[in-house]
């Protein structure tokens, strides 16, 4: 396979093939994401997507390939017919293909209808990552990721009732101390009007060269400690009705919570109010100092 600067993938697809069907990200305005910022979105010539499996096919053989996360960030924004092709010729080549996934942020996903994304999904591209990171709306617009709550909250049905399965990122500590209560209701609310399949959680770490790595420089926003991060995922948790799955797939995270929900609601809450319990030493080190790892 032929790779194009450094390539980004959820924790979830780790087994999976990368096949690189866009460059960077359409949106890139992030304020807290550092990456693609040297480089300008474009789509990959089909060929060079199908050339790619053809060469996935020599390597694993076709019965080596269970998983194709297609790279880079929103190649949901692909043209349906686009999207179509590369899931059909992964289907020819892989037979045991069980799931191809994309990131899709909300912003692009209302671009198609329903009847285009049931036609993705029965071309094999089933599940959409998408990072929310908060549904508090202020937060939202500070963070410049490009919609509302409720555009949100209309973006992730949309594709739920097409049949694709979504796991949903949000990003713990990224409304600081200033505003963790507000971010924590805020992203229950979001999620509860659209319940996705997965929600996963990872902590905000500082990204250098970005406006919100310069916003904690500048002492505007507080990085939450071990405790208080708990504290804010709590109150996510309490406030979750559901149906879906909490997972904690990260290294940036203090613990490790997953379960469902509202099956595990009181587990998931046992288990952090144990954690709150844990001197400070227990955590991993303070975000402070994990500040340009690029985590």
């Amino acid at each position: 396979m032929r790779y194009e600067g450094l390539v980004y993938r959820p924790p979830s697809e780790a087994g999976s093939l990368i096949i690189q069907a866009t460059l960077a990200c359409p949106h890139n305005k992030c304020a807290f994401c550092g990456m693609y910022k040297d480089r300008k979105f474009r789509v990959r010539p089909l060929e060079e997507v199908i050339e790619d499996l053809d060469l996935a096919l020599q390597y694993y053989g076709p019965n080596g390939v269970r998983t194709i996360f297609l790279a880079d960030g929103n190649t949901a924004v692909l043209p349906t017919k686009k999207l179509v092709t590369i899931g059909e010729a992964a289907k020819a080549r892989f037979p045991d293909l069980v799931r191809i996934t994309v990131y899709g942020s909300a912003k692009f996903l209302v671009k198609k209808s329903q009847e285009e994304w049931q036609r993705i999904a029965e071309a094999g591209i089933t599940r959409i990552h998408s990072g929310l990171e908060s549904g508090d709306g202020e937060t939202l617009e500070a963070i410049h990721k490009g919609v509302t709550p409720e555009e949100a909250v209309e973006a992730y049905n949309h594709v739920l009732g097409a049949g694709i399965e979504l796991s949903v990122y949000l990003m713990v500590g990224v409304a600081g101390v200033e505003r963790w209560r507000e971010h924590a209701l805020g992203s229950a609310e979001v999620l509860n009007r659209a319940p996705p399949d997965f929600i996963r959680l990872r902590t905000f770490v500082p990204s250098p060269n970005t406006p919100w790595y310069d916003r904690w420089k500048e002492g505007k926003l507080t990085l939450l400690s071990a405790h208080e991060a708990l504290q804010e995922t709590r109150l996510l948790v309490a406030n979750l009705e559901g149906p879906t799955t909490l997972l904690s797939d990260h290294v940036s995270n203090f613990v490790d919570a997953h379960g469902r929900i509202p099956e595990d609601r009181q587990l998931l809450l046992d288990g952090l109010d144990e954690a709150l319990g844990w001197p400070i030493e227990r955590f991993r080190p303070p975000t402070e100092r994990l500040a340009g790892l690029g985590l």
